[in-house]
């Protein structure tokens, strides 16, 4: 791009269209000779004071930001976005694909600003979820008793969606309010419970505000690694919940980091993983088929629906995986490869944990544990049960635990 023009103006503007925009930002677009944007904000410019070239975004958007961007380069540019670009908008894009430094941002209150001060909700102690090219799913870890909750929906039918969602997942008794056209002359407030939530559509420029309500006789769920067992549909291959809380703290997930769990069973690490930040990836390698699927349908059910899945059994199948942060290996631990397969694809400082009850698969661990140092424990759990008249304890199967961080190899 031409070096006098190389910075990109990215203008935010809301519902109120010209009428709010600060001076600045309207000096930028009333000299630009290209006015890049969606329809919508496009159209809430006045051709009189804006009579700059109209471009719409093309579909798809990505891939076709540095030629539209490299076809101008020689006229002045402004982008428009919705509301702060920064906040789930074209900045990010943006400065992902041409660099943050070429860009100029002017933002304009986000949709969930707005929506805070007309709640009279702190910004800072309410959580966003988009639903914004995602599943409904998503919203599911974010669901907690009393916990408020914005929503960015993606067109008209998004709020009728998300109470047929709160309906079918016990959570009926959430309140549900959509703020629709927020700063504009139209704008509107739509308020019901999830359970008798009336509207199929609403404005399509909205957001969903949410007060949690769980049913009476829906599972509870914290935010922390151990769920209760029962909130995994599984066929007996599950990291039990005690266990799974000790691997997790062991495993020691940080935002942003990617975990292989291998033979993901039930895939209950990998769910847990990822429950502990947004930002959290993992993929699950489990060769059973049957499986496979049960652990996406967790994923689903557990709000984490970008948890990937492979159909493949291990070694063979962590060829082309990305490299990872940690590893768990909650079974077959005596396949001939797979730990040294595993070990070899962490970096220096990943992590590695293997959980087994045999003594076969102990001797391995016994032998990494002496070669790469580490931790080794065992991990006994008993349980209260009746004896009788009396109550007594049932001890479940000790599980050895071989925890290990990799260090630079001299």
């Amino acid at each position: 791009m031409n070096a006098a023009i190389s910075v990109v103006p990215v203008v935010g503007i809301g519902a109120d269209g010209w009428d709010g925009l600060p001076e600045t930002s309207r000096r930028v677009l009333r000299t630009a000779q290209v006015l890049i944007g969606a329809p919508r904000q496009l159209d809430l410019l006045p051709a009189g004071d804006c009579p700059g070239e109209r471009i719409t975004w093309p579909t798809p958007l990505r891939p076709a930001v540095p030629g539209l961007l490299a076809a101008h380069q020689d006229r002045t540019i402004a982008v428009l976005a919705s509301g702060d670009p920064s906040f789930y908008g074209i900045a990010r894009t943006l400065a992902e694909t041409v660099g943050a430094q070429r860009l100029r941002v002017l933002p304009h209150p986000s949709s969930v600003s707005y929506a805070c001060a007309r709640l009279g909700w702190p910004l800072e102690a309410v959580e966003t979820v988009s639903l914004v090219a995602r599943p409904l799913a998503a919203l599911a870890a974010a669901l907690h008793d009393g916990r408020r909750l914005l929503v960015l929906g993606e067109g008209p039918g998004t709020p009728a969606d998300v109470a047929a969602y709160l309906r079918a997942t016990g959570w009926g008794g959430t309140r549900v309010r959509v703020l629709e056209q927020l700063g504009g002359p139209r704008e509107r407030l739509l308020d019901a419970t999830a359970a008798d939530w009336p509207h199929e559509r609403t404005d399509a420029l909205h957001v969903l505000a949410l007060d949690c309500v769980r049913d009476p006789d829906t599972l509870r769920l914290g935010a922390v690694p151990g769920l209760p067992d029962e909130a995994y549909e599984h066929d007996g291959q599950l990291t039990k919940r005690y266990v799974r809380a000790a691997t997790l703290a062991a495993l020691a997930p940080a935002p942003g980091e990617l975990l292989w769990d291998i033979g993901g069973g039930s895939g209950s690490i990998g769910v847990e993983w990822m429950r502990t930040h947004r930002s959290c990836r993992a993929i699950a390698v489990e060769k059973s088929p049957e499986r496979a699927a049960r652990i996406t349908r967790n994923a689903d059910a557990l709000g984490v629906p970008a948890l990937q899945v492979v159909t493949a059994a291990a070694p063979d199948g962590l060829a082309a995986l990305p490299t990872p942060d940690a590893v768990f290996i909650g079974g077959g631990l005596t396949v001939p490869g797979l730990l040294d397969a595993c070990w070899d694809a962490l970096p220096a400082g990943g992590r590695l944990v293997a959980n087994t009850v045999t003594l076969e698969s102990e001797a391995l661990l016994a032998d990494r544990y002496r070669r790469h140092g580490g931790e080794l424990v065992r991990l006994a759990v008993a349980t209260a049960v009746p004896v009788g008249g009396f109550t007594g304890w049932r001890q479940a199967m000790p599980v050895t635990q071989w925890s290990v961080t990799k260090e630079e190899e001299a």
